[in-house]
């Protein structure tokens, strides 16, 4: 039932002014919804990129990341990310290019003559017939390895007549055994096991196979060790010399099994260069190598923070980890654009890439690119 109709003027303004109140009223409900609506938009704008940068971490591999391979799930196939195309051509050699033959050597060991008795035609004797060709062919084959060349040193010890000491010989820098083998097959035992990282009884064998020097196991499983100190004490200190006056250097670390647990090989090289050694994670275990500290050319680097205290170097980021961190982004139009990069120059801090903003590089603004120094904040 509608309420009664107002009928005098003093009516209508008392029902003007309850409306009025009531419309301020309603007014401060609706404002405080407004209020409560803004706030649930930030929270819910704020958990939605909570959640995405959530999804974007559990969606890491090492291909999108500076984590190793070691760390990926093995139960899971990475989604293909490589930026490599196919060329279109067929595998193999290409139209066009440059053959290569196996040569003839103009010194053989050893020349056969292969000439001919008789005619293949009538038969009759070709001895003293004119020669009208000759052609060569060539057979390159090994020959079976040689006994063992032994050496034997015989030291003679003679009396002194005068005051009966007696003097033994002086045998060569190196002859301390009884019996032991020589560099030739030390050098050869370290090539298969260190060079080729073939297992202990297995380059045994082939020292016998090949070179005809029946080793033990033993004597093999401690060639790593002895040309581990031969090269420390000879070998690397020039090479950290030598690295430590490369304008640019590439340094890397990576988890591994030494001595029954996890340690890490930190690694600088240049392209014919490289210096490892093993320890831990800490600033310490990178300066352990004896090259970065007091190093002022350009790191080249990935994204751990342990580098940042070499104050006096330049710090790249290493470009397979910017196409990294590009591939992790998102949206996927991104992905599109690291393809599209093809490992050629990447874009400066705070350039876009087809309108898609490169946030990755505020994650690693504490090095810069392509050089800058660190500003002591972790990448």
């Amino acid at each position: 039932m509608s309420e009664p109709v107002p009928s005098s003027v003093a009516e209508l303004a008392g029902l003007v002014i309850e409306l009025r109140a009531a419309n301020a009223g309603l007014r401060e409900v609706i404002a405080a919804q407004g209020e409560r609506i803004a706030a649930q938009e930030v929270a819910l704008a704020a958990q939605a990129a909570e959640l995405a940068e959530l999804k974007q971490r559990l969606g890491k591999d090492s291909s999108t990341s500076n984590r190793p391979p070691s760390s990926d799930s093995p139960y899971r196939k990475p989604e293909r990310r490589s930026s490599r195309r196919s060329s279109g051509r067929d595998p193999g050699k290409q139209d066009g290019a440059p053959g290569s033959a196996m040569p003839l050597v103009d010194n053989p060991n050893e020349t056969i003559i292969c000439d001919p008795d008789s005619c293949a035609d009538c038969g009759a004797d070709l001895r003293g017939a004119r020669v009208t060709g000759t052609a060569r062919r060539q057979i390159t084959d090994v020959l079976a390895p040689p006994p063992p060349w032994v050496t034997e040193y015989r030291i003679i010890t003679r009396a002194c007549p005068c005051c009966a000491a007696r003097t033994p010989g002086e045998t060569p820098a190196g002859v301390t055994g009884r019996a032991q083998y020589g560099p030739g097959v030390l050098g050869r035992a370290a090539e298969l096991l260190c060079g080729h990282y073939l297992p202990v009884a297995r380059a045994a064998r082939l020292m016998a196979s090949m070179l005809g020097v029946s080793v033990s196991t033993g004597f093999m499983a401690g060639v790593r060790g002895r040309a581990a100190r031969l090269l420390e004490r000879e070998f690397l200190p020039r090479v950290r010399e030598l690295l430590r006056q490369v304008g640019v250097l590439h340094v890397d670390e990576t988890p591994v099994r030494a001595d029954g647990g996890l340690a890490y090989v930190h690694a600088a090289s240049t392209k014919f260069l490289t210096a490892m050694h093993t320890g831990g994670r800490t600033t310490d275990d990178i300066d352990a190598g004896k090259i970065l500290p007091g190093y002022t050319g350009t790191i080249v680097r990935d994204g751990y923070a342990g580098y940042v205290h070499l104050i006096d170097a330049h710090h790249a980021w290493c470009g397979a980890h910017l196409l990294r961190d590009l591939t992790g982004l998102r949206p996927s139009p991104t992905r599109r654009v690291v393809a599209g990069l093809g490992g050629r120059a990447p874009v400066g801090r705070g350039e876009t890439v087809t309108g898609t903003p490169v946030r990755c590089m505020n994650r690693i603004g504490a090095v810069g690119w392509p050089t800058g120094r660190p500003s002591g904040r972790s990448p």
